[in-house]
């Protein structure tokens, strides 16, 4: 019941967005990007991370970036994260600057909801080479929730990071913030998780993953999430629930993208070639289908066939 309540909330104060057959969207989520450290689990597909971004950037997607971008619970102070990672900041600059950037703050990234805390530090940085500041995102402001509106058939898709209705990452993120910071961060450095997580708990994930289909159940709508690192595409007969994956899997990172009026999930992959070589590849893994195919508002279900 909590969910519904938290998704409908953030629903009814989403960014509205219009979309049709020209729009080119990439959803990816909870790259996790640390400060370089051994418990920095983005660093291992840094490389994989931003090859998909100059692909996306060259061909003129817009980037959002679907909650838990920056590891701020381990890692308050931006700073350190964003000196770890220079290349990273200096591509989603060059997205913001032609307004191709959209941030969804989730549970590891809140501190993203209180403006102060982005002004202070995403407005602008200090170079400590150069010694000056420079602007960096001015004016961003990052939102938790995205609605993408068909121009034509007002169909609508409904994108939030997820943690929405889950306890500890949400009413009682805090203390589980303060838990994650002062304990399990060492722990995690040697691969053991939080329990609060949804990533190692089955039990917890599949709990989250069934509010979800609820919530779109009730609502009609297409849900794009993260959250739980496991991405997911609609089977034939299941209700229209994808996730982005995340960004942290060994060796590969995963991606929702909508283009040309149609939807799929893709996985960018570190592989070797014939000849011994390392090469990253992007591979489909489900889909194309067209949006329309996941429409399931009453009033088009009932709508006459046409021949």
């Amino acid at each position: 019941m909590f969910t519904d309540k938290r998704l409908t909330e953030a629903y009814e104060k989403a960014r509205v967005e219009y979309i049709d057959d020209t729009s080119n969207y990439v959803f990816l989520s909870d790259c996790h990007r640390g400060d370089g450290s051994l418990s920095d689990e983005f660093s291992r597909n840094k490389n994989i991370f931003l090859y998909a971004m100059e692909y996306y950037y060259k061909n003129e997607f817009i980037y959002v970036e679907n909650g838990d971008g920056d590891e701020l619970w381990e890692h308050h102070e931006f700073k350190h994260i964003k000196n770890a990672h220079p290349e990273v900041f200096a591509i989603l600059k060059r997205f913001y600057d032609e307004k191709r950037l959209i941030m969804i703050y989730g549970n590891h990234n809140i501190f993203l909801k209180n403006q102060w805390y982005v002004e202070r530090n995403y407005f602008r940085n200090y170079d400590e080479y150069t010694e000056f500041f420079y602007d960096f995102l001015p004016g961003i402001r990052p939102i938790e929730a995205l609605v993408l509106k068909d121009r034509k058939t007002k169909q609508e898709i409904f994108v939030v990071h997820g943690m929405q209705g889950d306890l500890p990452n949400d009413q009682l993120w805090y203390p589980t913030m303060l838990s994650l910071k002062y304990f399990w961060r060492f722990l995690h450095a040697f691969g053991v998780k939080s329990p609060t997580s949804p990533v190692k708990n089955m039990n917890k994930r599949h709990k989250i993953e069934k509010n979800y289909v609820k919530w779109i159940q009730k609502h009609e709508k297409m849900l794009i999430c993260g959250h739980t690192h496991r991405f997911k595409y609609p089977k034939t007969k299941d209700l229209p629930y994808f996730n982005s994956g995340c960004c942290i899997y060994p060796t590969s990172i995963t991606a929702i993208e909508i283009t040309g009026g149609q939807i799929q999930l893709v996985r960018w992959k570190t592989r070797v070639n014939e000849d011994g070589l390392l090469q990253i590849k992007r591979e489909v893994m489900r889909g194309p289908d067209p949006i329309g195919k996941f429409d399931i508002r009453a009033s088009v279900k009932n709508e006459p066939a046409t021949e």
